[in-house]
């Protein structure tokens, strides 16, 4: 699958390191980085693979991509399937003697969740994500024979400039404080602990960000529009990991490495969008670019 890059908006020695003599050091990095970052999007079983988003409650119903009848009450999901539906957790049948069974799974943890999986006959299996977002259970399918999985071509990005790595500061805040933000789903709130915020300078101008806790421990999260959104990038959000500040505060901000979330993708994700302090008003172009898919769909 190939990387393409954008190199408009770029004049020959932009943001290079002396007399127009490009980084190739940092191009490498950068190119090897998002090529690994493109795989794990591809993932036969991630986010470009689901196909359905279903919302459970007390109600028992049958959902299109999965087997059974699913309810939700107080957390815990109850999953009835009937003879012959096989579903496995952990490689372990559900359905063992394959008559029917009632099973309970949970409780579910806000932004936790598990996969279950079902075999398909001559078609891979299909991981039935079983998820707690914005306060509501949420069952996605995902199957490797998506289409909009298949059909990917990979994200347009700008290339690499080092303009755009920056230093900065991690100033943590007293407490962490409770950050209520929408989603990309209507009606759901995410509610994320900030431990604090990233002070930094670019174009000039003296600029912050909100940051919350990374995947990796440690580490730090930024959610951010700016000044290209909705033009060139993505219009809801993008996202930014920030390795784990030195011992005086300080952190490296590498905005060549700005991603999309799922739902620059798909309608069929809940992702989080940026508190109204992460709005920056200056032009950041470098990261991923409007992925192909919403650029065929306006």
């Amino acid at each position: 699958m190939s990387t393409p890059t954008d190199t408009s908006h770029r004049s020959p020695g932009t943001g290079t390191p002396g007399a127009g003599t490009p980084d190739r050091g940092f191009e490498a990095a950068w190119a090897d980085w998002h090529a690994a970052y493109e795989r794990h999007r591809a993932d036969p079983h991630g986010f470009l693979a689901v196909t359905h988003l279903h919302w459970l409650d007390a109600s028992p119903a049958r959902l299109d991509g999965a087997p059974g009848t699913w309810s939700v009450e107080d957390d815990v999901v109850r999953l009835v399937l009937g003879a012959g539906e096989r579903v496995l957790r952990d490689g372990q049948e559900l359905n063992p003697e394959g008559t029917g069974v009632t099973v309970f799974l949970g409780p579910i943890s806000e932004r936790e969740g598990l996969n279950l999986r079902v075999e398909d006959a001559g078609a891979g299996h299909t991981v039935i994500e079983l998820a707690k977002r914005g306060g509501r259970c949420v069952v996605r399918p995902r199957h490797p024979l998506n289409p909009l999985l298949t059909g990917y071509r990979g994200t347009p990005a700008y290339a690499p400039d080092a303009e755009y790595s920056v230093q900065g500061i991690f100033v943590p805040f007293a407490e962490p404080r409770p950050t209520t933000v929408g989603a990309a789903v209507e009606g759901i709130r995410h509610v994320y602990a900030a431990p604090g915020e990233i002070r930094f300078r670019l174009h000039g101008e003296d600029l912050s960000l909100t940051a919350f806790n990374g995947h990796a421990p440690g580490t730090l999260s930024v959610l951010f529009t700016d000044a290209t959104s909705g033009k060139s990038t993505y219009a809801a959000n993008r996202s930014l990991t920030v390795p784990a500040p030195g011992p005086d505060g300080t952190v490296s901000l590498d905005f060549n490495r700005a991603v999309n979330l799922p739902c620059a993708y798909t309608d069929l994700a809940t992702c989080p969008l940026p508190p109204a302090e992460n709005r920056l008003p200056v032009a950041v172009e470098a990261g991923e670019q409007i992925p192909y898919e919403r650029q065929d769909a306006s």
